[in-house]
């Protein structure tokens, strides 16, 4: 298993999505009631054998940096656009767990889209929908909104805040994985993956001659090709065999770009009197304006599935 060192700079576009989001509590010590997480549960196990929490945080590594992203919805214009995001008013919706898993991810991606754009005042909204979220599947114990407010209300907060972030997402996996509730990690990290590639998708279709963003948006087939196999697990359950359908959708439009991978071999240079190993290989993507289309009309198509 290849396991990724935590770099706030290279975390994943799903961490912008927990970002402000996932932090302990490090000032209440309240430990996990497992009874009343239990008594939460939906009467129905988990399908399948399950699935290793190390495959999950993988997998979370491979999504593309936050920081990387803000810089190229900024440099192509975008302005902020709160419609795309999923209306708090939208959370009494969601009485199943399958549900707020998903959109406890959802709300999480909006949180850190406000954030890029500096919208504050929005983002406390999301605060407290994902906190409700949270306490209803028995994890508010990881969320801890006095510092999530303080630190998401200031930029130069966000190193700090994708680095907590990223380690607290690893303690809620493990968490339900003790609950053989692995599933809701899935979710999470789907629900969360899907808002990140609406958003992208919808700016990159207003700027079609981004190639910057239009090889972000394919880079995501790598991406697609693990959370299928993570969905793999589950196919008993009808909610996620359902989704999974949604996904190989995606996948089929996915089908349609080209990733290509040249390897040269690793040079030594010395750059400021210490030697660095240049990485010689390069990746060529190769995707249209009208397979961003495609993808984008899907996408769109799945997340209103989920945010309904």
């Amino acid at each position: 298993m290849l396991i990724f060192a935590v770099n706030p700079y290279h975390m994943k576009l799903l961490v912008i999505g927990v970002a402000a989001a996932l932090l302990v509590s490090c000032s209440s010590g309240k430990k996990p009631d497992d009874e009343a997480f239990l008594q939460s549960l939906e009467n129905q196990t988990t399908a399948g054998a399950g699935v290793d929490e190390e495959v999950i945080n993988s997998i979370l590594e491979q999504i593309p940096s936050p920081l990387e992203i803000s810089v190229l919805l900024k440099e192509s214009g975008s302005k902020y656009a709160p419609e795309i995001l999923n209306s708090s008013n939208n959370l009494p919706k969601y009485n199943s767990n399958y549900k707020k898993a998903l959109n406890l991810g959802v709300y999480g991606t909006d949180l850190g889209y406000t954030n890029i754009f500096g919208r504050n005042a929005d983002g406390i909204k999301f605060i407290t929908s994902i906190k409700s979220l949270a306490d209803e599947l028995n994890i508010g114990q990881f969320f801890d909104v006095e510092t999530i407010g303080r630190l998401a209300a200031n930029s130069k907060n966000l190193d700090s805040l994708l680095l907590i972030t990223t380690m607290n997402f690893n303690h809620i996996n493990h968490y339900l994985q003790a609950q053989s509730r692995d599933n809701l990690s899935v979710l999470l990290l789907t629900g969360g993956w899907v808002e990140a590639m609406q958003i992208t998708c919808q700016t990159a279709v207003k700027n079609p001659n981004n190639k910057d963003l239009r090889e972000k948006i394919g880079e995501q087939k790598i991406v697609l090709e693990q959370i299928l196999l993570l969905f793999s697990f589950y196919t008993e359950d009808p909610n996620m065999a359902s989704l999974l359908a949604d996904m190989e959708q995606l996948k089929s439009a996915y089908d349609k770009v080209e990733i290509s991978y040249t390897y040269k071999e690793s040079t030594m240079e010395i750059v400021d009197g210490v030697a660095v190993i240049k990485d010689n290989s390069s990746t060529t993507i190769n995707i249209t304006p009208e397979n961003v289309k495609e993808i984008s009309d899907i996408t769109n198509s799945i997340r209103e599935k989920i945010i309904s």
